[in-house]
């Protein structure tokens, strides 16, 4: 049993390492080819977990041996446009001017109902309102609405935006613990956080999440309290 359990954990800790090798895509945005090499892994993997008399080497060379294919496909593919069109194909546009392209439904193996639930997740039901929509070689759909379907912004409005923060909020601590890049993104130091928190009888170890932006606006969370303070 403790073998079986020594071999499981150094084979979670290899394909972890292999994973982020690779990149950080998620599952539903990997190419063709990194889709086969994660599924290849993982079956890979299991061999020497299932059947003790296969020696752990005969997954952990494969495994390596995968990784370094595909990371060299990877960097062969940013220098050549012609096998990154084989490999990963090309975005393939699927909409225009409200207007379905059938022919590339066709080519894609796409069903109405399959085009459907993809405008859907963006929160589109009328396919008049799209200007233009490309089906990306992730498989995910990139949509542009048509002007008059596209939601309000500040710009558009002409909003004043002199009390408006031009960052997002950032995590400077989770959990009790500083995120150090954050600091360097809203461009404020810890000394001034550790500042804020003093004035409140309170330590990193504290909190729960604080958030930060660049106005030095932050959002505090105290461990075991329900809610949060705004400053």
């Amino acid at each position: 049993m403790g073998v079986i359990l020594i071999r499981t954990i150094i084979l979670y800790a290899l394909i972890i390492f292999a994973l982020r090798v690779m990149g950080k895509r998620q599952i539903g945005e990997l190419q063709a080819s990194e889709l086969v090499v994660t599924i290849l892994v993982s079956n890979i993997a299991t061999l020497s977990i299932e059947d003790m008399n296969v020696p752990l080497l005969v997954s952990v060379l494969p495994i390596f041996t995968l990784m370094a294919c595909e990371v060299a496909a990877s960097v062969m593919t940013m220098k050549s446009q012609a096998l990154r069109k084989i490999i990963s194909g090309n975005p393939c546009i699927i909409i225009r001017d409200g207007v379905i392209d059938q022919r590339v439904m066709k080519e894609l193996r796409w069903s109405t109902e399959d085009l459907m639930e993809q405008l859907r997740i963006d929160s589109i039901f009328d396919v008049g309102e799209v200007s233009c929509a490309i089906v990306e070689t992730s498989g995910k759909l990139s949509v542009f609405k048509k002007f008059e379907s596209r939601e309000a912004t500040a710009g558009m409005l002409k909003i004043p935006i002199e009390n408006e923060c031009d960052s997002p909020p950032m995590t400077v601590i989770s959990d009790g613990k500083f995120v150090p890049d954050a600091f360097n993104f809203c461009n404020i130091k810890r000394e001034w956080v550790e500042q804020e928190l003093e004035k409140q009888n309170l330590t990193a170890a504290d909190i729960f999440l604080m958030t930060l932006n660049r106005r030095a606006q932050y959002y505090l969370s105290v461990k075991n309290k329900r809610g949060g303070a705004r400053k």
